[in-house]
This record gives structure tokens, sequence and C-alpha cells, in this order.
């Protein structure tokens, strides 16, 4: 699934790519891995590249983003790809870690 927000890098206005990969590995456990772009360019987000969890994974984005001067303008969010119901289902439950106060 991939989802796009309008916001700011250090003032900047910048359209900013998310792109959730989900990798089923077997029945009992899933494996998650997050990519931040700006344009076409990804941005080293992570000290892991897979998370057991997707909200692992939007936790980091938001540390990252707090880090680096990034803000996502929640509202501007817009789906760009196919999705499984599922990982849209799932990220809406999750979207909380992403959007902190």
């Amino acid at each position: 699934m991939t989802l796009q927000y309008q916001g700011e890098e250090y003032g900047k206005p910048t359209t900013f790519t998310l792109r959730i990969i989900g990798n089923n590995l077997s029945k009992s456990s899933s494996n998650y891995q997050i990519d931040l772009l700006v344009g076409d360019k990804r941005l080293p987000t992570f000290t892991t590249e897979i998370h057991q969890s997707l909200s692992n994974c939007l936790k980091e984005i938001y540390l990252f983003r707090k880090h680096h001067g990034i803000t996502f303008n929640e509202s501007s969010e817009k789906v760009v790809s196919l999705y499984v119901p599922y990982d849209r289902v799932l990220f809406n439950h999750n979207k909380f870690a992403l959007f902190r106060a």
C-alpha cells in the first residue's frame, strides 16, 4: 500500500510518500517494512529494515520526522496504489502512532 501526504521539511513544502510492504512469512506472524520517500529519494529512516508490527514501523517514522523537522498534513492523505483491505484497516488502526502530538 502506498500513501502520499503533503507536508513540510524544515519549512519547505514537500510531498512525502509512505510505501508499506507487508511480508507474510508464516501464518502466525507478519513482518512490515515502510519506506519514506521525498520525490523518488528514499530517506534512510530505519535502524532495522524489517519490523514485526506495523505499529513499530509507524513509530519509527514518527520519531524520524520529529528529529528531522518533517511535518505531515494528516488531512492530505491519499492512497495512490492498490491495497489489500486488511492492510488498510490495520493501518487506520495504528495510524495514531504516525500522528502523535
